[in-house]
């Protein structure tokens, strides 16, 4: 049962209590900002950087493991950075953006070959920062390492295919894309690193230049990596910003010299980042956002099925991810049996620190988080809710420890219902009329994804026509989720706004542009002349094994 005295044995008495290869780093307290190929020292202010993890001080009170610390940047560092970028790319004359494509290639495997050098050090931070288990934290840095060369690969397979001359109505042409310009990349806190660069790389790769803004929480952890942006790229090419995104974000914006800008966060930032711009037409927007993402569990699912993959879809990583399923609609029939054995799954969850095998459920990096999950649950009680795993502690907390909540029966009149909790909390929902979560889908301003659980083929069918045309997944007998990234991954409404995968990124970042001349005799011979002697890095016919 979960209590204040029992948590705080979850928490280490001090730092021998933890496992020696699981020690908390060595203060880092970050001086420098990347700018135009050098690390530029920093004499600003500075933000402390607080892990979830606690321990108790002298006087026997939990405090916050201090990390170090990072730059709060000012509006005159931040366009330092947005200049170096400018002049990088020199309206598209700059070297990286004409540079050949099995060159720009070199430059990321090169990159990448330092990233896995530093490897050790990033997943440390990783799982200190933000409090994801160190398992899960390795694997988020092997799928990035992953992503990366399945972005090569389909780099590989896009310029190829675009090697090829196209004869029609007497035009010759080749066309490839071509970078945007300047990308503003800003990824999120639960995957800092993979998010991140499920934008920047494509975005780089394509030949554009990168202001890269690491997020609030699961900064540090790039520290590691400014030397290697530095040594792999040229100068200019990747630039970082700090400071607060309130302040400098929106200065960047309005200079109107951002031409893409990659956000994974919230809508209603990402709303008014775009307002700021002052030609909106010319901004690139690749925008991954809120999502309430729904189960709907029908009365023939299979009940073992529909609960594990309901709890790792509701809970993994505290259910801090935008494809976390958010709210589960169970039809009335077993309602009772589902809620029963859903609820004895969540109690058997592990609480604990991010290190200990098998652990389930780990601190929570954001630092209100734990009070505004109290409010959801506390204002579903008064309107008739439960806790249904009130008595093993569901929904108590202490310090950044919270355990997780079953909530039910959650109606229309509740906050859980409609709210965005990324967070340990469940709302259940019992239904009879299968309008009702179709209706739910309607009404939300979400249009991510969403599972179905059931075994008849018509009632199934019957749900997914019109579900395909309010969210962009439909997920049959699993939970929501993002991969594999060979699949599109995009959102309707405020879930989205473009398409990542690893082939609609390089898209999402660069666009169609073409060579042509009239097919006679004379262009031909000019055309031979410019391909055979190599004279173009655009017009081509080269293959990149």
């Amino acid at each position: 049962m979960f209590t204040e005295q029992w948590a705080k044995t979850r928490f280490p008495a001090d730092v021998s209590a933890i496992p020696a290869e699981f020690q908390p780093p060595s203060a880092l307290h970050q001086r420098v900002t990347l700018i135009n190929g050098e690390l530029v020292p920093f004499e600003g202010d500075y933000q402390p950087v607080l892990s979830p993890v606690c321990m108790p001080d002298a006087e026997g009170q939990y405090r916050q493991v201090i990390l170090g610390s990072y730059p709060i940047g000012t509006e005159a560092e931040a366009f330092l950075a947005l200049d170096a970028a400018v002049n990088a790319y020199q309206d598209g004359r700059g070297a990286w953006p004409v540079m050949p494509v099995a060159q720009r290639i070199t430059h990321v495997e090169d990159f990448t070959f330092r990233m896995l050098a530093r490897k050790k050090e990033v997943v440390n931070l990783l799982m200190w920062e933000i409090g994801k288990s160190a398992a899960d934290s390795e694997r988020e840095f092997d799928r990035t390492v992953e992503y990366i060369y399945a972005t090569i690969d389909a780099l590989k397979e896009l310029d190829n295919k675009s090697s090829r001359f196209i004869a029609a109505q007497g035009i010759l042409g080749q066309v490839r894309r071509a970078p945007l310009g300047v990308v503003l990349c800003m990824g999120p806190f639960n995957y800092p690193l993979n998010e991140t660069f499920t934008t920047l790389i494509p975005a780089l790769i394509m030949g554009n230049t990168v202001l890269f803004k690491p997020p609030k929480y699961g900064t540090l952890l790039f520290h590691p990596l400014l030397e290697a942006f530095r040594d792999a790229f040229p100068p200019g090419v990747v630039n970082t910003v700090y400071g607060r995104g309130a302040t400098v974000v929106p200065s960047l914006m309005e200079t109107g010299k951002i031409d893409a800008l990659a956000l994974i966060g919230s809508s209603r930032v990402a709303s008014e980042l775009k307002k700021k711009h002052p030609k909106v037409n010319r901004l690139r927007a690749v925008l991954s956002l809120d999502a309430k993402n729904a189960a709907i569990v029908l009365p023939d699912a299979d009940l073992d099925i529909a609960v594990q993959e309901c709890l790792s879809g509701s809970l993994s990583f505290n259910g801090q991810r935008c494809t976390a399923i958010k709210i589960i609609f169970v039809h009335a029939d077993i309602a009772a049996a589902f809620t029963a054995k859903f609820t004895e799954a969540v109690n058997l969850l592990k609480i604990g620190m991010p290190w200990e095998k098998g652990v389930n459920i780990t601190p929570l990096p954001v630092q209100d988080k734990p009070a505004y999950l109290t409010g959801l649950i506390e204002d579903a009680v008064a309107r008739g809710a439960q806790v249904l795993n009130q008595a093993a502690g569901g929904g108590q907390g202490f310090e950044t420890l919270v355990a997780p909540a079953v909530v039910y029966p959650v109606n229309t009149s509740m906050r859980l219902y409609h709210e965005e909790q990324f967070g340990p909390v469940v709302p259940i929902v019992s239904f009879t009329d299968f309008e009702d979560p179709i209706q739910y889908q309607i009404q939300a301003p979400h249009g991510m994804q969403i599972s179905i659980f059931g075994t008849d083929p018509d009632q199934i069918a019957s749900l997914i026509d019109p579900l395909v045309n309010l969210v962009c997944r439909v997920n049959i007998n699993c939970q929501c989720q993002r991969g594999p990234d060979i699949f599109p991954f995009t959102g309707r409404k405020d879930s989205a706004e473009g398409t990542l995968s690893v082939d609609t990124a390089l898209r999402a970042f660069s666009i169609r542009t073409m060579v042509a001349a009239k097919l006679t005799e004379a262009n031909k011979e000019l055309l031979n002349k410019i391909l055979h002697g190599n004279k173009s890095g655009f017009l081509n016919t080269h293959y990149i094994f």
